[in-house]
């Protein structure tokens, strides 16, 4: 089992920044994959970003050169992070942290991103 906690969503205008992080406990040691999904009202949850074992990274075209994603082991904890720059109201979506752990799909709870034009 693999538990997630996210956190850093909110409010910014068009323009701005907001940092989203994802920490994962639990048995983090068959972690594969780690990555960032978003879901817009009436809309399919998407890809936004992932990061597997290695460090290759991977995103959709309409974040690239705009988001990025990293990771970073703690002693009991793997945290994977998704900085977010030049925000356009587009981009505004619920955000879910998701981990691939041996053959299984870890979810976060969403956290709200909103960019005002």
């Amino acid at each position: 089992q693999v538990q997630l906690v996210e956190s850093g969503g909110g409010l910014v205008q068009a323009g701005g920044s907001l940092r989203l992080s994802c920490a994962a406990t639990g048995n983090i040691f068959i972690i594969n994959v780690m990555g960032w999904y978003r879901q817009a009202p009436g809309k399919q949850r998407e890809l936004v970003a992932r990061i597997i074992n290695g460090g290759i990274t991977s995103y959709a075209d309409s974040v690239k050169g705009r988001f990025t994603i990293s990771r970073a082991n703690g002693r009991n904890t793997v945290y994977v992070y998704l900085q977010m720059n030049s925000l356009k109201p587009e981009d505004t979506a619920v955000y879910y942290c998701n981990v691939i752990a041996g053959a299984r799909d870890y979810w976060g709870q969403g956290t709200q991103v909103t960019v005002s034009s």
